[in-house]
């Protein structure tokens, strides 16, 4: 059935025969203020066009924002806490980090699996199971009181997490195909707002000397509790579940290349968070209080730039948006790199988070429309990407004790210029133009040119 959006004369007759939810028509009674109207393209024989729409499910888009907040407020929640953990099994530099891979290892080996649950069920039923798993475990992580046993938590923690990944971005992308504009680059943006918050909240925790494990119990039941309520309103688990096709993702041509820029991109993003404290401290000679501003600089500029990248890619197109700012966000690290200041290397490192921050929310939405599913192809290119973030912090690591720590970090910029290169790949099929913004008319209402009537059956 054709779809055509109209604002004509005919339309405008004929909208007291509308029946609609929708907030652009205002109803009065029976009548209509003349506004846009969705022509479903049926009509009855001698009788006028039927007229339909149906409103973006905005509730269910708010469930989902908040899924993502959640997320990273209860991962980022932890962060500050590890100091504290550390000393309390006493564990050294690479005990620490090698339980640290924990999270990364147990989402990528959960994500698959978590694929084919999203394609089997449906988002609704995953998401609500994976958040209640993901807000229960930062207990157990608290209470370890072996490094044994904090390894087994923290990687219990990532399959919940990779899960809750995979389907939350799937229970996205099911709004997307229902919304009239990008949303996506707004849902990882909540998911920054939610770290920062955890991360602060993580602090004053610290601060307080709350027990850890006390501290970590809080903020997953206080999650748990709102994502219970917020996922209510998850679209119903039918509407994204394929109880035919593969549960996983055949590893075509075009999801290869996005599994590839994830990968590229969340090793860039790992090796930041990781690296750049270490770079401005040991490198440029930065107190500690400058060195911390410089992941602070890089997760600013991320968060923002998520906020507004929906409406960069509904004016200018994912392509044009993935590589103008992968190419702006490689010129500037690469020059902040020469320059060699520590003003330089913040704003290098804010341009870095910019040029990055819309990078997987088009890539997973690109994935999700592949044709086996949103579920099995965003669990591949997922685990792709966080191998990536497992991969990035050593490799930049061993570049650095054969050229130092500034020249390592030049292949971060040269992996954010190949982002800008392959770009093309997160291009909506069948799309030969990006897609705009309707304009405004006179009267600052938004039209869209006068569409063709249906055809009149003979």
């Amino acid at each position: 059935m054709d779809t055509v959006v109209c604002d004509t004369p005919a339309s405008r007759a004929t909208s007291r025969n509308v029946t609609t939810a929708c907030p652009l028509l205002q109803l009065t009674g029976q009548h209509t203020i003349p506004s846009l109207l969705v022509l479903t393209g049926k009509q009855e024989r001698g009788g006028p066009v039927t007229r339909t729409t149906t409103p973006p499910p905005r509730a269910a888009r708010r469930a989902v924002a908040t899924v993502f907040f959640l997320n990273g407020a209860v991962f980022s929640s932890w962060v500050p806490r590890i100091p504290e953990v550390k000393d309390a099994l006493g564990l050294g530099d690479g005990a620490l980090g090698a339980a640290l891979l924990g999270p990364a290892l147990g989402a990528v080996v959960a994500m698959s699996a978590a694929g084919a649950l999203v394609s089997r069920h449906g988002s609704r039923p995953v998401v609500r199971a994976a958040l209640a798993a993901f807000c229960a475990v930062p207990v157990l992580i608290g209470l370890a009181p072996t490094w044994a046993a904090l390894v087994a938590a923290l990687t219990l923690w990532g399959a919940a997490m990779g899960t809750l990944d995979v389907a939350m971005n799937s229970a996205g992308m099911a709004v997307q195909t229902r919304y009239p504009r990008p949303i996506m680059s707004g849902l990882h943006g909540c998911f920054s707002l939610g770290a920062l918050v955890g991360a602060g909240t993580g602090a004053f925790a610290a601060h307080l000397r709350l027990p850890v494990p006390w501290h970590l119990l809080a903020a997953g039941a206080a999650a748990l509790v709102l994502g219970a309520v917020a996922t209510r309103a998850l679209l119903p688990a039918g509407d994204d579940a394929l109880h035919t096709g593969p549960a996983f993702a055949r590893p075509t041509r075009p999801l290869m290349l996005l599994a590839a820029l994830a990968f590229a991109g969340l090793l860039a993003e790992g090796a930041a968070a990781d690296w750049s404290a270490l770079y401005l401290r040991d490198t440029l000679g930065a107190g500690a209080g400058t060195a911390g501003a410089g992941y602070a600089a890089f997760t600013l500029a991320m968060t923002v730039g998520r906020l507004t990248g929906d409406r960069l890619v509904a004016a200018y197109g994912p392509v044009r948006v993935v590589r103008r700012l992968a190419a702006l966000a490689a010129t500037g690290f690469t020059a902040a790199l020469l320059v060699a200041e520590i003003p330089a290397a913040l704003a290098g490192l804010a341009l870095l988070g910019l040029g990055l921050a819309c990078v997987v929310p088009i890539i997973f939405t690109a994935a999700g429309r592949s044709a086996g599913g949103p579920g099995p192809a965003i669990a591949a290119v997922s685990s792709c990407g966080y191998l990536g973030f497992i991969a990035g912090p050593p490799l930049i690591g061993m570049a650095a004790e054969a050229v130092g720590l500034g020249g390592a970090l030049g292949l971060v910029a040269a992996l954010v210029a190949l982002l800008a290169l392959g770009a093309p790949a997160v291009a909506p099929a069948g799309r030969a133009r990006p897609h705009r913004a309707p304009a405004r008319g006179g009267d600052g209402a938004r039209h869209v040119p006068d569409a063709p009537e249906p055809p009149r059956p003979a």
